[in-house]
């Protein structure tokens, strides 16, 4: 039976012979007037993910002991697991101390993503990535527990603190201003890799801007198509037999999207560039449910995708490698080749954590695997079956997120958890299809699993914002503006 989520259900009548409606554990308030509230789904599903990466600890440790000539039947590295597993049991115990009536599902899910990461940056060398502190060196998976901590605690405090939406809504334009110009410092300082301007380095560290423009951007879609949603939906501009948007009121939007994705292109980045977009026409489609915005977005899609192969070298040799990367198996083409022949030997059920990815010439035959291939990598250890219930946490993200935007009080609230929800599913997508040889590869990471510290935080700001946005008891939306105000005012006179 279904519990009442507000707790206020009236018993039902023991003549009926049916049971009262389950309650939620209300704890006495405690300083500041906060009431605890238990969240028993969620430490549920926490102990379940706990007990998954164990056992998958425990496999990937008695692979590297039978390595060695031992049967010990033992964690890999208990200590970053313990770590980890803490961080989350903790971060739940500060939601449940919080009050807040929030989605019980996105933490764990979050949690297992990342902890599916974590196993794999210990199954890989450690030398792929080390950096130097305080006289110490770290390797790969040291630093991603170091990222993956400070991703829960962002996700915690944002959940927890965030209980008003006026600082995104009322400073869109601020916002995307603010991401265009992080875009603008890596085109002048960025660090060149493999032909794209991707990241920026600050002493020891690095990052990728685009990263955060992710997020920024579906604040900014958000904020105007909730303003504008009545204008897109029942207005249009006839161009003789066409009906096109009322290109005053979609002007604005469109420039600020089509600035960060230039400047993208110029960088390069074509993976976030394909996520910018993709993310831009479902959220358009979203907002006013008219399928000619969509194909007309795919038309110009396909016809800007034929004017980059001409002039740009990456993206010809991208979409020549995607075409036949068996034209230069052991150059242009030999990460794509490598990969395919990952997923072939990982099959079904997968060699085991640990008992895959064999070494060529002493080194693994995918030189990106942390980071642009880890889903390949996954492929081969946990087979068809664990690829599929890793897209199937990509899919509760989204189905949570869509949950969500339905039940908000306002349509920004709403298209902000539409957006945040699918792009971290467009992204998955992207760099899952890329492996797997469906689309060209880009240079975008998988969301929680890649190594990359820009990656972790930039969707950690996602699950706390949904959370956020998922908590019943959170500040009403407020009223509409009566004075309208900057660019808004000047295009609705231009209209006019």
């Amino acid at each position: 039976m279904t519990a009442n989520p507000a707790g206020r259900g009236a018993p039902m009548s023991g003549s009926e012979g049916q049971a009262r409606p389950a309650r939620p554990i209300v704890l006495p308030p405690i300083f500041g007037g906060i009431r605890p509230r238990t969240r028993w789904r969620e430490l549920g599903l926490l102990a379940l993910v706990a007990a998954a990466l164990l056992a998958g600890s425990v496999s990937l440790g008695a692979t590297v002991h039978a390595r060695n000539g031992t049967t010990t039947i033992a964690p890999a590295d208990p200590t970053l697991l313990t770590v980890y597993l803490g961080a989350l049991l903790v971060a739940h115990l500060a939601q449940v101390v919080a009050g807040r009536r929030t989605d019980q599902v996105l933490m764990p899910t979050f949690g297992m993503l990342g902890g599916i990461g974590l196993l794999l940056m210990e199954r890989l060398p450690q030398t792929l990535v080390e950096q130097s502190f305080g006289g110490r060196t770290f390797g790969l998976a040291s630093l991603q527990i170091g990222w993956l901590l400070m991703a829960i605690v962002i996700v915690t405090v944002l959940a927890i603190v965030v209980r008003s939406d006026r600082w995104l809504r009322l400073y869109k334009y601020t916002w995307a201003a603010l991401g265009i110009a992080l875009l603008l410092v890596v085109f002048l300082f960025g660090r060149d890799t493999s032909g794209q301007l991707l990241s920026i380095e600050i002493g020891p560290i690095s990052g990728q801007p685009s990263e955060l423009l992710k997020v920024i951007l579906v604040v900014f879609l958000a904020g105007y198509l909730s303003e504008n949603r009545s204008l897109l939906v029942d207005e249009y501009t006839a161009i003789g037999p066409l009906r096109l948007p009322p290109l005053p009121y979609l002007l604005p939007m469109v420039a600020m999207w089509a600035i960060a994705l230039g400047i993208v292109v110029v960088e390069r980045d074509l993976g976030a560039a394909l996520l910018f977009f993709a993310v831009f026409l479902l959220l358009l489609y979203a907002a006013t449910a008219r399928l000619s915005y969509v194909i007309g977005g795919l038309v110009l899609f396909v016809a800007g995708s034929a004017v980059l192969y001409r002039l740009f070298d990456t993206v010809q040799t991208r979409v020549d490698i995607w075409i036949d990367p068996f034209r230069d198996p052991s150059g242009a083409g030999y990460q794509v080749v490598q990969a395919l022949y990952a997923f072939g030997r990982g099959g079904i059920l997968g060699t085991g954590l640990g008992a895959g990815l064999p070494q060529v010439a002493g080194r693994l035959p995918i030189p990106a695997i942390h980071t642009d291939f880890p889903f390949a990598a996954l492929g081969e250890e946990l087979g068809l079956i664990g690829l599929l219930a890793i897209l199937g946490l990509y899919l509760v993200v989204i189905e949570r997120g869509l949950r969500i935007a339905a039940s908000a009080a306002d349509d920004f609230r709403a298209l902000l958890a539409t957006g945040l929800s699918l792009v971290v599913g467009v992204q998955a997508f992207i760099i899952a299809a890329g492996n797997l040889k469906l689309i060209p590869l880009t240079g975008i990471t998988l969301p929680f699993i890649s190594y990359g510290g820009s990656s972790l935080l930039a969707n950690a700001l996602v699950i706390g914002l949904l959370l956020a946005l998922s908590d019943r008891g959170v500040e009403p939306p407020p009223p509409p503006r009566r004075r309208r105000r900057g660019l808004r005012r000047l295009f609705e006179r231009g209209a006019a």
